[in-house]
C-alpha cells in the first residue's frame, strides 16, 4: 500500500487545491482532490449531491474517495474541508504527513467568496463559516503533523512552509527555494 506524500487539509479558501498542485509540481508527484474525486463519481457537483440526495449521502461519497486516495495516491492529496468530521477518516490518517493550512476568515472570503456554490456556507455564511471552524479546527490539529497560517501568504510561500516543516525536498531541478522559518503543529 503506498501513501501520500503529502496530504492537505482546512476549511473552504485555505488555498489546498493551489498549494497542492504547486507542492505537486514541486515534488515531480501527483496531485489529487477527494472532492473532484466525488464530483466524478458521482457525476454531478457537490452542492447537486447535497441537495438531491443529502449531506449523509456526501460524507459517504466522501469517505470512500478518502479512503480510495489513501490507499492508491503517492502524489499530493487535498480532502475536502469536512472530511476530517469522520472518525474512520481521522483514523486513517494517523501517521501520515498531514498539513492542516488554516486561514482566517477575511482571507477565505478574499479568496473563495462566500456566496460560492457551497452548501453548508448557503445561510448566514460568514457565521456558518465561524461555527464549522470551531466544531472543525480541533479536528484538523488532532491530525495534523504541522499547521500553516495561509493568510496573508502567497500560495508558494504557503509551499514553501509546507516543504519546509515535512522537511520535505523539491524534485530534482526545480528552482531553490526562499528560506523560511519551519512552523509545526
Amino acid at each position: 500500500m503506498m501513501s501520500p506524500a503529502v496530504v492537505l487539509i482546512g476549511p473552504p479558501g485555505a488555498g489546498k487545491s493551489t498549494v497542492g498542485a504547486l507542492l505537486a509540481e514541486r515534488l515531480g508527484a501527483g496531485y489529487r482532490d477527494t472532492d473532484a474525486d466525488i464530483v466524478a463519481t458521482a457525476g454531478k457537483p457537490i452542492a447537486e449531491i447535497f441537495i438531491d440526495e443529502g449531506e449523509p449521502h456526501f460524507r459517504d461519497l466522501e469517505r470512500a474517495a478518502v479512503q480510495a486516495a489513501l490507499a492508491g495516491h503517492p502524489g499530493v492529496l487535498s480532502l475536502g474541508g469536512g472530511a476530517i468530521m469522520d472518525a474512520g477518516t481521522r483514523k486513517l490518517l494517523t501517521g501520515l504527513p498531514v498539513v492542516f493550512l488554516d486561514v482566517p476568515l477575511a482571507d477565505a472570503v478574499k479568496r473563495v467568496g462566500l456566496d460560492a456554490p457551497r452548501p453548508l456556507l448557503a445561510v448566514n455564511p460568514r457565521q456558518r463559516w465561524r461555527e464549522l471552524m470551531t466544531a472543525r479546527r480541533p479536528l484538523y490539529t488532532e491530525v495534523a503533523r504541522a499547521v500553516i497560517d495561509t493568510g496573508g501568504r502567497a500560495p508558494e510561500d504557503v509551499a514553501d512552509a509546507v516543504l519546509d516543516a515535512l522537511e520535505l525536498r523539491p524534485a530534482a531541478g526545480d528552482a531553490p527555494r526562499a528560506d523560511h522559518r519551519k512552523e509545526e503543529a
